[in-house]
């Protein structure tokens, strides 16, 4: 609050301290509405005899709060406890001492109003208006692929790229770490924007890439080059090692998929090539990220309910810090009996930190 100048000049019966928790609170029980929220959320407080002279204010008293409270306080403590949490205990979580991490993006559908399509606009759509039924906000992320922790993200309207976002994560990189990516991601400006931060990396490439053989590997995989295909960095090749292998379909193999992967672990004796490919399908992780936050937390197809673009940011940097702190939970509930993370059921995660918070004030704090 202070950071960002949010600390009150009066007593009120919303302080801003409390307004944040009611946010967070908005996205841990979405997509219940606000009166209820905030019950949720003074009900153990009440039932202690805690709860004093204090009453629920009514709705129009916790929109003009969350209104003051605005989205940078919510942004600030996402970027302030968004860390890595795995450990080399941790199942899935590094390989041959590399952090797994994966970058992606998605969208957030948000409330049909003029200032939210003016802020994020809304893509197009091959249905009646040609247009999408809401405005979309886009979202790039960084997750720990072993924890499913959000490390960093990005926020734009719809008509932003993906890589122009995914441009701005290498900030949270370091060496130690490996980050997995789509074929849309490769190409030689962001490529170098993310391995000069001494991570490093394995992409897939796009069908129609030429990558010319220079050094053949006995594991099959080679060294080739990449380049830019305008500016000055078209005469400034960069060295990647490729590997290419199939996957079989279930039907055998005449339906086979190809995938080539470039990396930056050109050493292929002591990062094998078949490994190498074994350990891409990790980058879907990121997918089952998206997932529990957009269909298991938020609620599937529901539809983000702020009228301003400040108050949808709000939502979004909430919804990603419950996920965080939920995800917290699963790591520390895994280790105590050695388990993947994986293993724990987010949903029954999700349940019973509303129920703790709820029953058990203090029990499940962001």
């Amino acid at each position: 609050m202070a950071a960002c100048g949010c600390a009150e000049q009066r007593k009120r019966l919303l302080p801003a301290r409390l307004v944040v928790y009611f946010v967070l609170g908005l996205a841990l029980f979405s997509p219940a509405p606000y009166l209820e929220v905030m019950r949720h959320l003074v009900e153990g407080l009440r039932g202690q005899g805690l709860l004093g002279a204090w009453h629920v204010p009514a709705k129009s008293s916790l929109f003009r709060a969350r209104q003051r409270l605005g989205s940078e306080p919510l942004r600030v403590l996402f970027a302030t406890t968004a860390k890595p949490m795995a450990t080399e205990a941790t199942p899935g979580a590094f390989w041959r001492g590399l952090r797994l991490l994966a970058v992606d993006g998605t969208c957030w559908d948000v409330a049909d109003t003029e200032a939210n399509e003016a802020a994020f606009d809304r893509p197009g759509s091959g249905r009646g208006s040609g247009r999408s039924a809401f405005p979309q906000v886009r979202m790039a992320a960084l997750v720990e692929v072993g924890s499913h922790a959000l490390l960093d993200a990005e926020l734009a309207g719809c008509r932003t790229g993906e890589v122009t976002l995914v441009a701005r994560l290498p900030r949270s990189l370091s060496p130690g770490q490996l980050v997995l990516a789509d074929r849309e991601f490769l190409g030689v400006p962001l490529w170098q924007a993310f391995s000069v931060t001494g991570a490093d990396l394995l992409w897939r490439v796009p069908a129609n890439r030429v990558l010319p053989v220079t050094k053949q590997f006995r594991d099959g995989s080679w060294l080739s080059q990449i380049r830019a295909s305008s500016g000055p960095a078209r005469n400034e090749p960069v060295v990647v090692r490729v590997l290419a292998y199939r996957l079989k379909d279930r039907v055998g193999e005449a339906a086979a998929s190809e995938y080539r992967l470039v990396t930056t672990l050109l050493d292929a004796r002591r990062h094998p090539a078949r490994q190498l490919a074994a350990l891409y399908r990790e980058r879907w992780e990121i997918e089952s990220v998206f997932a529990e936050i957009k269909t298991h937390q938020r609620g599937a197809r529901v539809v983000l309910s702020s009228k301003t673009p400040d108050g949808v940011r709000q939502q979004i940097w909430a919804h990603l810090l419950v996920h965080h702190a939920l995800r917290e939970l699963m790591l520390r509930t895994a280790a105590t009996r050695g388990l993947d993370p994986d293993r724990v059921s987010f949903t029954e995660t999700l349940r019973s930190a509303r129920r703790s918070v709820t029953v058990t004030p203090g029990s499940f704090s962001p």
